[in-house]
């Protein structure tokens, strides 16, 4: 009895499975088939009746063209929403890399230099973010982008403080909010660039008020000539990302900081001779590259600024491209430059080459094809090792390379960008486009050299610019800071 009672009830459970198999089966081909139906019939009553169609086109109540404005606002509106919330959420994700630089930059200028001021180095790192934030938001930001707001048109832009208030219903292309972030990132990154070439003789207190001079006042200006829509941009300049405006403007700083500031203490031997200082950890340095390269993809594609839709992801993925490509074409010439030249493959030196190759390439990203991308990147490379020989011919100290790479290698990314970018809007010729190159960049250049230079000659004058020779040599760290990077004893040699 029990083995029949089960195969009735395994047939009616396998009955109930066929049964609700095939009613999904049909459930599920159904809506084809009436579709098919219908849209058969549809097109049979179209052939019979083409007038009827156009009659029933012509009698379109009100209130359906009502509903379809509506419907057609309503999409619209949603398509700004979406482009808005995806600018402003890629643009601090950017902004996120490009502080993050601030480790790379720690990084490379720690290991470039003594163990001995290495505290020293990671406290004007940090400095430079903080006090650079605040003078960049109660004056800095809205003296760059100014809007109509100028001061002094074309040239001193708004003393105005603060962000304006973003509420997120009268879309722009993104928040003011993420803007404030991406632009403070940039002057920060101004700053720190300056870091390298004064490390181990000047004081921390003389740092601070060139850092907050250089965020609140000398960077936002000249980045308003151009970026704030000033005098350069109104001449056609062009500088995507900042070679000149943010690299170019650190680099020429820091020259006028080393020049003022004279070189260390044992750099160069009684009779001229160059006698280099090793860095204290090279694996520190190349740590703080690889950061800065990654940082860069923030830095470049980052300043499309508008990234929704497929054309804005093509172009800030070429930006991308185009970045990556002068970056190793810079490392590879700045090795073989300095193996041909010192008969080593000097490893700081292909270093220094990625920054000089990535510097020279952010004024020009957009707008250069892939081989003169990497053309950008070659020479780059190999300015970046003729400048530093340049400054030993000089006699000028620039620990970490900062004016080569920055400096030199920003110049020379402004200028390719009139001999290889495509022509802007109003300018006709490339040699008219190379003049105002030329000229913005000279002028950028001029202004944060000048500016500087005076700055530290007020400070040096006052006796507030270097340290003495006997905190010099002992270390900045347990001078200036009471603390030690390393356990006593234990410093790397």
């Amino acid at each position: 009895m029990n083995l029949v009672r089960n195969r009735w009830v395994y047939s009616l459970l396998f009955g109930a499975v066929i049964s609700v198999a095939v009613g999904g089966i049909v459930n599920s081909l159904a809506p084809v088939a009436i579709a098919q139906e219908s849209a058969e019939e549809t097109a049979s009553a179209a052939e019979a009746s083409p007038e009827k169609e156009e009659d029933a086109a012509d009698e379109t109540t009100p209130a359906e063209a009502t509903d379809g404005d509506a419907t057609a606002e309503a999409l619209a509106a949603y398509i700004q929403e979406t482009d808005y919330t995806i600018n402003t959420l890629i643009m601090f994700i950017c902004a996120v890399l490009v502080i993050f630089m601030q480790a790379g930059f720690a990084m490379v200028e720690i290991g470039l230099n003594s163990a001995k001021n290495a505290v020293n180095i990671l406290s004007k790192n940090v400095m430079d973010l903080c006090v650079g934030v605040l003078l960049y938001l109660f004056i800095g930001f809205n003296l760059m982008y100014p809007g109509d707001a100028w001061t002094v048109d074309g040239y001193l832009g708004s003393f105005t403080p603060f962000v304006v208030a973003s509420d997120g219903t009268g879309y722009g292309d993104y928040s003011s909010y993420a803007d404030f972030l991406f632009q403070v990132a940039f002057a920060a990154t101004a700053a720190t660039i300056v870091s390298g070439a004064v490390a181990g003789r000047m004081k921390f207190s003389a740092y601070l008020v060139y850092s907050a001079i250089l965020t609140g006042l000398i960077y936002p200006i000249s980045g308003a000539w151009k970026w704030g829509g000033g005098w350069c941009d109104a001449m056609g300049f062009q500088d995507f990302a900042g070679s000149v405006v943010v690299h170019a403007v650190g680099g020429f700083a820091g020259l006028a900081g080393a020049i003022f500031l004279g070189p260390r203490i044992g750099r160069f031997a009684k009779d001229g001779r160059s006698s280099p200082i090793p860095g204290h950890n090279i694996s520190f340095a190349a740590l703080g590259v690889f950061i800065l390269w990654v940082g860069w993809y923030g830095f470049n594609p980052g300043s499309q600024l508008t990234y929704a839709g497929a054309a804005n992801a093509n172009a800030t993925t070429y930006i991308a491209l185009t970045t990556t490509l002068a970056a190793a074409s810079g490392a590879v010439a700045a090795l073989i430059t300095a193996w041909t030249l010192f008969g080593k493959p000097d490893v700081t030196m292909a270093l220094n080459g990625v920054l000089g190759g990535l510097v020279a390439i952010t004024a020009n990203c957009d707008r250069v094809s892939q081989v003169e991308s990497l053309i950008i990147g070659v020479v780059g490379g190999v300015l970046v090792v003729m400048g530093v020989l340049l400054l030993e011919k000089l006699k000028i100290d620039d620990p970490v390379g900062a004016w080569p790479v920055h400096g030199l290698c920003g110049v020379w990314g402004g200028l390719a960008t009139g001999i290889f970018g495509d022509l802007p809007d109003g300018v006709e010729t490339v040699g008219s486009f190379f003049t105002v190159q030329l000229i913005s960049t000279v002028a950028i250049c001029a202004w944060a050299f000048i500016t500087m230079s005076i700055v530290f000659g007020v400070l040096k004058g006052i006796g507030m610019l270097r340290v003495s020779p006997e905190v010099e040599q002992s270390g900045l760290d347990l001078e200036e800071h009471g603390v030690r990077a390393y356990p006593l004893g234990a410093e790397p040699s």
